[in-house]
């Protein structure tokens, strides 16, 4: 009986499944047996325990009495701010090289050059040149650079003003709440700006009207109050406001910074790939490069860009393990190297490490793929 084309497919994913299901027995086994000739059980128990050290920077309230299971939420927060900011920085400033590349001015064309030299630089090196011979050079919290009414640079990081939220004891989850929706509010706004369909904005309009209810109606049944709070220098630091460590600082402009320079290449490639028609006919309308650019070759162009971007970003968020040069306590910092040394439980947090890493880039990749079949080019049946 001979097999159709279908039927041998079939037969080849049954076998590679086959192997790779005997690769993974044949690992569990080796690990399970050097285990037990050392004495030791893979257990994940150690997660109940006290972490018994401090996290310097944390987005919510963690001592050294809260548990190991804790403090990997801290850390998944921290990767989460830096991965975020720096996926936001560089797709701003990638556009912004891409363009120049492509601009008839030979100053900003020359960017190109710049750009070349950020990609054949290691990352982690420009990770240090932030931190080391940028940061660590800024004057002590009595000299600080003050670029800004209330904001304040210096070597402990920057100081800026921050809205404080007191709230009822048990009703803050609902301020919290309340914040959470505010920003899902003005991050979809921002997002639908870069949607072509004109029928998303009635979406845009529905989800913004129900977000902002919700908000509202979150912040009056929590009766939470708000103030300004402001950066004071008492004694030989600032006190108030908010403080985004140097650390923080270096890794987001580092990844930030790397990760542009390949988006400008994506950027000026996929603008190039827009049909030479389209900017013809654009011209023969009287708009100017600048014109033809934003308002003809920059919307096709990101039909185009969406689904490299996704590697970007997806590199952005593994990049930021690099924070472990800098103790920046993202996940492999806190995990990695303090939880690991202290518990010595090595598989269990390498086997956490690489289960949360895969889920936040499943997340980036599931949100960026959505996005990309809403702007694709459609084809024709």
């Amino acid at each position: 009986m001979q097999l159709n084309g279908r039927r041998i497919a079939l037969v080849r994913q049954v076998l590679v499944l086959m192997v790779l299901a005997t690769i993974v027995v044949l690992v569990a086994s080796n690990v399970a047996g050097n285990l037990e000739r050392k004495g030791l059980s893979l257990s994940f128990e150690f997660l109940r325990r006290p972490a018994s050290f401090d996290i310097p920077f944390k987005l919510i309230d963690f001592t050294s009495r809260d548990t190991y299971a804790r403090a990997v939420i801290v850390a998944i927060l921290n990767t989460m701010l830096v991965s975020v900011l720096a996926i936001v920085t560089a797709t701003v400033v990638g556009v912004a090289f891409g363009t120049f590349l492509l601009s008839p001015n030979p100053l900003l064309r020359r960017t190109a050059f710049g750009v070349e030299v950020i990609k054949n630089t290691p990352q982690l090196l420009q990770v240090l040149f932030w931190y080391v011979v940028i940061l660590r050079q800024l004057p002590n919290a009595r000299e600080s650079y003050q670029p800004l009414a209330g904001v304040f640079l210096n070597v402990r990081g920057l100081f800026m003003p921050t809205v404080q939220v007191v709230a009822p004891d048990g009703r803050g989850w609902l301020a919290w709440l309340a914040l959470a929706a505010t920003v899902l509010l003005v991050g979809y706004a921002v997002m639908q700006l870069f949607v072509p369909q004109r029928a998303s904005m009635r979406r845009l309009a529905a989800i913004s009207v129900g977000l902002t209810a919700i908000a509202l109606l979150c912040w009056f049944a929590s009766g939470a109050q708000a103030s300004l709070s402001r950066p004071e220098l008492g004694g030989f630091n600032f006190r108030g406001g908010v403080q985004i460590v140097p650390e923080l600082i270096a890794l987001w402009v580092g990844l930030a910074i790397y990760a542009s320079s390949f988006i400008a290449d994506l950027v000026r490639g996929a603008v190039l790939a827009v049909p030479k028609g389209q900017e013809e006919a654009a011209y023969a309308l009287g708009l100017k490069h600048g014109q033809t650019l934003r308002l003809v070759k920059l919307p096709q162009a990101l039909q185009i860009v969406v689904p490299p971007l996704v590697s970007q970003y997806v590199n952005i968020t593994k990049s930021s393990t690099l924070g472990i040069a800098i103790a920046y306590p993202e996940i492999m910092t806190v995990l990695g190297g303090t939880t690991l040394n202290q518990t010595g439980q090595a598989i269990e947090t390498m086997l956490i490490i690489m289960l949360i890493f895969v889920l936040l880039n499943l997340v980036v990749s599931a949100l960026m793929n959505r996005y990309n079949r809403r702007v694709a080019l459609k084809g024709h049946a």
